[in-house]
């Protein structure tokens, strides 16, 4: 199919589209598109073409690693020719998309906005399950952890973390950036005992997440709940500024990419 050449800041009829997908991160190597692998963003941007016969240029809220899913990751792109509403690319791009990769919403937005610069705040769920054995079905999307946890302590710990803080002590060494200072909104830990034992999601809302930071926020609860440090202990981890080699990184397969929130003053119609 031929496509056109991608539109410009000033073209005509030019749009800005914003969808909200959700995917099964586990055939991926994450969301970026890169040599070795594919991503995501490859998925979707040839799925744009072929359903608008636009070449595009998707741009996501962020970039999940390796392995990470999503059920509300938010994407841009532009198309010049395409005259009908928003919503009906859904169905259109999820007709040339793998069934692991969907679109579930599509709005239109103002041309400016920019899905990593103005998001008020993401949300990620971390999935742990705290049981004798695996679950066969389950297990792409959780991290196995055999041994018991105690949580009560766990989410003493959790609630020190919340407010504005440096994080740097929970980035990946490695991943510098401008500031490692961020902001947590709300860090819960919910559980869900089944007959095998329980499943524990530790959900972490904030106004952006260091590289890795709710990978290794999850690992070090961890830690606290199977009794090898006190809760206190993730407040001095914190203070250090410095990354803990005593504290393990969870694993990528439990993190999910919840929900992405936006000003409603960015979309159309909205």
């Amino acid at each position: 199919m031929s496509m056109a050449s991608g539109p410009t800041p000033n073209s005509p009829g030019l749009r800005n589209f914003a969808v909200t997908l959700s995917y099964n991160g586990t055939r991926y190597g994450g969301w970026q598109i890169q040599n070795n692998a594919t991503s995501i963003q490859q998925k979707l941007q040839e799925a744009i073409a072929q359903a608008t016969s636009e070449h595009v240029i998707v741009r996501g809220s962020g970039r999940t690693d390796s392995g990470v899913h999503a059920i509300g990751q938010v994407a841009t792109f532009r198309l010049e020719n395409w005259k009908a509403p928003a919503d009906r690319l859904v169905p259109a791009i999820n007709r040339y998309l793998p069934r692991s990769i969907v679109v579930k919403r599509c709005r239109e937005a103002v041309l400016e906005f920019d899905p990593t610069r103005d998001a008020h705040s993401k949300r990620y769920r971390y999935t742990v399950r705290n049981a004798r054995v695996p679950d066969a079905l389950q297990y792409p999307f959780q991290w196995w952890y055999p041994k018991p946890l105690d949580v009560e302590p766990m989410r003493q710990a959790a609630s020190l973390l919340i407010g504005t803080h440096d994080f740097k002590a929970f980035e990946t060494l490695g991943s510098p950036r401008k500031t490692s200072v961020r902001t947590i909104y709300d860090l819960q830990l919910l559980s869900f005992d089944h007959d095998d034992g329980k499943d524990i999601w530790i959900e972490i809302e904030a106004d952006g997440f260091l590289y890795n930071m709710v990978r290794n926020i999850a690992g070090a609860l961890c830690e606290i709940g199977v009794g090898r440090f006190g809760y206190r202990w993730i407040q001095s981890v914190l203070e250090s500024k410095v990354r803990d080699s005593s504290s393990q990184t969870a694993p990528p397969q439990g993190l999910c990419l919840v929900k992405v929130n936006y000003p409603d003053s960015l979309f159309l119609n909205a």
